[in-house]
């Protein structure tokens, strides 16, 4: 499973919403649409860290980095590559 799919698979699995099924595209942003709240962000975080073996700094939580399936991609790979 490809990184994109893989996150947006946990995603979709662990939302917070009241339908059957949530429909997003990789670019939209998924706070403002109401999916997420703070325990989801936390499990979104420690899935990130265990899954992909890096560590998010403190610095990096920043909702940019997490406001869609691209810009949680883009994180992970700037973060394994640096």
């Amino acid at each position: 499973m490809e990184l994109k799919e893989k996150i947006r698979k946990f995603i979709e699995d662990n939302l917070v919403v009241f339908e059957d099924e949530a429909d997003f595209s990789d670019s939209d942003n998924i706070f403002e649409m109401g999916f997420v709240n703070s325990l989801f962000a936390m499990k979104l975080v420690s899935y990130i860290e265990q899954e992909f073996s890096i560590e998010v700094d403190n610095e990096d939580l920043e909702i940019s980095n997490f406001s869609s399936v691209e810009r949680i991609v883009g994180y992970i790979e700037n973060k394994q590559e640096g």
